[in-house]
């Protein structure tokens, strides 16, 4: 039988995984604007563009981030031994009935 509270606990880390992860997806587009009118505002006639390396670098990890809890390198995640072993519980119950 499932764990009802079990089932809830595991909801509401991964609605917690979520939020964190569009925390970090705002706070990535609102510096990286601002390191981009930075560098507009301060780079002279002639100066270098520079605010796409900090953009790129930190887009790895968003990438990572968003890979992590939206399950496409589930994995790569703490807790995919968990989830493989739930699998296979639930398909002996459904071959059970």
């Amino acid at each position: 039988m499932i764990d009802e509270k079990e089932l809830e606990k595991r909801a509401r880390e991964h609605v917690e995984a979520q939020k964190g992860f569009y925390v970090h997806l705002m706070t990535y587009v609102i510096v990286n604007l601002g390191l981009f009118g930075i560098n507009w505002a301060t780079r002279g006639h002639y100066g270098a563009w520079w605010f796409y390396w900090p953009l790129f670098g930190w887009g790895i990890g968003l990438a990572t981030h968003a890979f992590n809890v939206f399950g496409v390198l589930a994995l790569f995640t703490s807790d995919w031994e968990e989830r493989q072993v739930k699998k296979l519980m639930d398909r002996e119950r459904r071959r059970e009935q």
